[in-house]
């Protein structure tokens, strides 16, 4: 396979999982799948952490986030993750 072909499906790939956040986080259902509203959201997201409250921002968000996943996923090895 050429090196382009990897790095296409390496991003590929990458683009899928950033979905699954959005999903798992209710936004796709929360805003009846208006693109517009979710790419809003994100936009407002990235002024967020661009000012003076980035930071702060970014770490209560991650708590958040880790704290939900902790709590409402079983923990999963790399086998079942694979399908082994």
């Amino acid at each position: 396979m050429r090196s382009w072909q990897v790095d296409r499906r390496k991003r590929t790939r990458h683009l899928i999982e950033l979905g699954g956040p959005v999903v798992k986080a209710r936004v796709v259902e929360l805003t009846s799948d208006d693109r517009a509203t979710i790419y809003g959201a994100l936009l407002w997201m990235a002024d967020k952490l661009q000012s003076d409250e980035g930071e702060r921002a970014r770490t209560l968000w991650a708590a958040k986030g880790k704290q939900t996943l902790e709590t409402t996923e079983p923990r999963r090895s790399k086998a079942d993750a694979v399908g082994g």
